[in-house]
């Protein structure tokens, strides 16, 4: 169970340093990763790839090792496609992550659906009914709550011609995506331990599932918030700039945006795109 593990985290790791290197450029003009613009600036690129790849290599082993162990050639098969999924989310020349429909596609595979079968396989051969109901309750789950962080990243992404699919379809129907599939998540995942439960040697385990209820109830209160200022911001957006004294929009000097290109903007007093990068940064 710990080897398991091990490879998991370490499939992550490489994930997120991969991540690191080819987002450089991207977070470079984010002011909130500066530290890790820094932080990426003193370890140098070349080292960090260097490290990449020994983490790389070591978790290949690992990998093998544990399925020679286990006898299930399936766990390799799985890592490597898991593995070549993440490396290929941020990697050029196919950089998943800006292909609209691809990236959030990866992410499940990527986040969810091949950790959880690992660990899974590691211990079983069948699958169960209530595993699977589980396991795609958790899909829906995990993309739900990446969505807010696409939607912080929506300016940069949209500047630098990364199409995610919160660039792709907007905020507003962005916001209310991650509430629905936060939503059918906790619903599936709810059914799937509700049966486990009732069919096991101890149902009266079964009021537990109120515990994922309430966390569903307090994320999705914040979520609510998101959807809700996303539309206030959009609103504000489409509103056309006046010079009244009672007019929201500010109009200032041009200004270079992520792209290098110049361009008028028109700020506005209060906006609701501060209170959604305010928003994002407490439910993350």
């Amino acid at each position: 169970m710990a080897l398991s593990f091990t490879i998991i985290n370490l499939s992550s790791a490489i994930g997120a340093q991969a991540n690191t290197i080819y987002d450089y450029e991207l977070d470079s003009r984010d002011d909130r990763k500066k530290y890790l613009v820094k932080a990426f600036n003193s370890f140098k690129r070349s080292r960090l790839k260097a490290v990449l790849i020994v983490e790389f290599l070591s978790a290949l082993v690992l990998v093998f090792l544990f399925m020679l162990i286990q006898g299930k050639p399936l766990l390799l098969f799985m890592w490597i496609v898991g593995i070549s999924l993440g490396y290929a989310y941020s990697a050029t020349p196919l950089r998943l992550k800006s292909r609209s429909w691809l990236a959030p596609v990866t992410l499940i595979l990527v986040l969810s659906v091949f950790p959880v079968l690992f660990a899974y396989y590691t211990f079983a051969s069948e699958l169960n009914l209530f595993f699977l109901v589980a396991l795609a309750g958790l899909a829906l789950t995990v993309y739900g709550v990446i969505i807010p962080t696409e939607i912080r990243d929506y300016f940069g992404d949209k500047a630098m011609g990364i199409e995610t699919m919160t660039v792709h379809i907007g905020i507003v129907k962005a916001s209310l995506l991650s509430m629905l599939l936060l939503s059918a998540g906790g619903i599936l995942i709810g059914i799937a331990f509700l049966l486990e439960f009732a069919h096991g040697p101890l149902p009266e385990l079964s009021f537990l599932i109120l515990a994922i209820a309430i966390v569903d109830y307090v994320v999705l209160k914040k979520f609510m918030k998101l959807y809700s200022l996303s539309k206030e911001y959009n609103s504000s957006k489409s509103q056309k700039p006046c010079c009244k004294r009672d007019c929201e929009f500010v109009c200032t000097k041009s200004t270079v945006d992520y792209a290098g290109h110049t361009n008028l903007q028109h700020h506005v007093n209060n906006t609701s795109g501060k209170q959604i990068f305010a928003l994002n940064r407490m439910i993350h």
